[in-house]
């Protein structure tokens, strides 16, 4: 899913060059050092500070652990705002504090992302092109894109086409040492949409722990207002909301 998640980008006080106009205005010559700017250049250094920030609290932890952290806790969006949802504003808006205890995380490694590569395409020759690795071997790695430790789910059908997905994930505690994470699935009222997790309860006895889990997904999507059916999947225990979207695009 793209983009990953929001943060804020719109009227950032930010540095600005005295030699740069601060318009586009024809005649204005003012100099400053400062200026009100938008866009994803300014919604980027927030994400890069907060990642920073929580590497520095926990420095073992790899990117893709970092951006789990990111994610998870972000604060949800409405799509009946923003009716492209998920695919606007991503797992939704950058939440500093929680970053930093998301209690749970999903991890990967190189392993895994070139593993996505092989699915999409491309050859074993590419791969070892990319990652400077001269044994890198796509028949080798057979698991699906799909299954990418990542913390979004999204399935991609047509109206009134059945489809019968799986999604196996594996969390890392990060949060208490001993805590049990019963699953909540939060969805519309959809007809032909079914989401169910197993296990739906993760007991957990010590840091570092890993547990997988399987999000079944069944959808026979017929008549909707909106081509995005947005969920999501919150682990919860007690003191933790580990949340990932879970998108249905009906294009």
């Amino acid at each position: 899913m793209s983009p990953d998640l929001a943060a804020p980008g719109v009227r950032i006080l930010a540095a600005w060059s005295p030699a740069a106009p601060i318009t586009h205005v024809e005649g204005d010559h003012r100099a400053v050092n400062f200026n009100m700017i938008s866009g994803t250049s300014m919604a980027c250094p927030h994400v890069s500070g907060i990642a920073a920030y929580v590497k520095s609290y926990n420095p073992t932890w790899s990117p893709a652990a970092i951006k789990s952290a990111l994610m998870t806790t972000a604060s949800a969006m409405s799509s009946l705002i923003n009716t492209d949802a998920e695919f606007a504003y991503g797992a939704g808006n950058l939440n500093p504090t929680k970053a930093l205890k998301p209690g749970l995380i999903y991890d990967a490694v190189e392993v895994d992302y070139v593993s996505v590569l092989c699915q999409e395409g491309y050859s074993s020759k590419d791969i070892r092109i990319m990652t400077g690795v001269k044994t890198s071997n796509c028949s080798q790695l057979m698991e699906q894109a799909k299954d990418l430790n990542y913390p979004t789910f999204v399935i991609l059908t047509l109206r009134n086409k059945v489809v019968d997905l799986s999604f196996n994930r594996t969390v890392t505690n990060v949060g208490s040492a001993t805590s049990t994470y019963r699953a909540s699935i939060t969805q519309p009222l959809v007809s032909g949409l079914i989401i169910q997790v197993e296990p739906d309860v993760l007991h957990l006895n010590h840091i570092g722990q890993k547990v997988s889990f399987t999000v079944f997904v069944q959808a026979t999507i017929q008549n909707l207002d909106n081509p995005i059916v947005s969920s999501a999947l919150i682990w919860d225990d007690g003191v933790h909301q580990v949340r990932s979207p879970i998108v249905v695009h009906v294009p």
